[in-house]
């Protein structure tokens, strides 16, 4: 199957807020770091990141998550990489990230230490991605 980081941030995006507006925050707060992280991989294809024949990103130092334990990389700082050019001066994103607490593996996490003071920064910044995403639908970018 090939990447489809547009699709998957739409998709992941919309199910966090189905799930955020059920009470069902674990699961919504997983969905908006994993939307942050598909929408911000399909801007920085935008910006020239390569991507494989299959659509995973070429340079095996974008393949990480929006925010990931013990690793300082990730895509929240790499995509400074690739916005930083004349193309993506209107595609800035706040400082620091508000995923610093999330990390994928949280997914294992038992649902009552996920509360919703945890939630609402992801879903901020997850918001944050989902307005860059539509804006640069608008402006043909994307």
């Amino acid at each position: 199957m090939n990447a489809d980081f547009l699709d998957a941030h739409h998709r992941h995006w919309q199910d966090a807020e189905l799930l955020f507006g059920l009470g069902r925050l674990a699961n919504a707060d997983h969905l908006y770091g994993v939307a942050a992280e598909c929408g911000l991989k399909r801007l920085m294809h935008a910006f020239g990141m390569k991507l494989t024949p299959d659509g995973r990103p070429q340079d095996k130092s974008d393949r990480v998550h929006v925010m990931e334990a013990n690793r300082p990389d990730n895509v929240w700082d790499r995509y400074d990489t690739y916005h930083s050019g004349l193309q993506g001066t209107h595609y800035s994103l706040p400082t620091p990230s508000p995923f610093l607490d999330w990390d994928v593996s949280q997914r294992y996490a038992h649902q009552r230490d996920i509360d919703a003071p945890r939630v609402k920064p992801h879903r901020t910044g997850a918001a944050v991605v989902h307005a860059l995403i539509k804006k640069a639908m608008v402006e043909g970018l994307i």
